[in-house]
């Protein structure tokens, strides 16, 4: 059995990466492709304290954030029950909204980023993604994308996701070996889907 696709969403918050991931899951399943959707903060013990820490119920500092972002991806790949090489090694193509590019963008913001590169090494050299589709949007947008919550995150403030979306261009630079394509997801949801599937198919049509 060939090992399934490993293909990661990122992006700013607001940037539409969760319904770009589903529209994809739709459109590949419908090619006959078996589509496991997974995000990080996963499920697991480390995310659900992650969780809790971005919606501000409790309060840790920004590199044991960092750190527990580390664990919790750690458990996220490796996990023998639902981990994301136990997906791929079945054949099935796992979508993943976040990976450790975000860790470089957003915890990088606050923690020293060498510092957060290096504790990301091990998941690096463990699992890189097939693809990486950064959805940019300009970060004045994401305003208008999640003024209906109630309550806004640890991170969504307009001057930090400034700084992040900066902090992620730096980074694809930094790791050039990284397979990463640019999404401008400011254009019609459907044009901007047609160019997901674009980026994504020739994965599929090596196989």
């Amino acid at each position: 059995m060939k090992r399934g696709k490993f293909i990661v969403f990122e992006g700013i918050d607001g940037s539409g990466k969760t319904t770009h991931a589903a529209l994809l899951k739709k459109r590949l399943e419908e090619m006959g492709e078996r589509v496991f959707m997974t995000a990080e903060p996963s499920e697991g013990e480390a995310g659900k304290l992650l969780r809790r820490c971005l919606k501000r119920e409790i309060e840790l500092s920004e590199e044991a954030i960092a750190g527990l972002f580390m664990t919790d991806r750690l458990d996220h790949i490796k996990n023998p029950t639902d981990g994301i090489l136990s997906h791929l090694e079945k054949g099935e193509t796992v979508l993943c909204d976040r990976y450790y590019f975000s860790s470089f963008a957003y915890n990088g913001s606050y923690a020293p980023l060498d510092w957060v590169k290096a504790i990301n090494a091990l998941p690096r050299a463990l699992l890189r993604p097939d693809l990486t589709l950064f959805m940019d949007i300009p970060p004045e947008s994401f305003l208008s994308r999640i003024e209906k919550r109630s309550e806004k995150e640890r991170y969504e403030k307009l001057e930090v996701l400034k700084r992040v979306r900066e902090n992620y261009f730096a980074a694809f630079e930094a790791f050039p070996d990284e397979k990463v394509t640019v999404i401008d997801n400011t254009a019609p949801l459907d044009l901007a889907a047609e160019n997901v599937y674009l980026a994504v198919k020739p994965l599929f049509e090596a196989r």
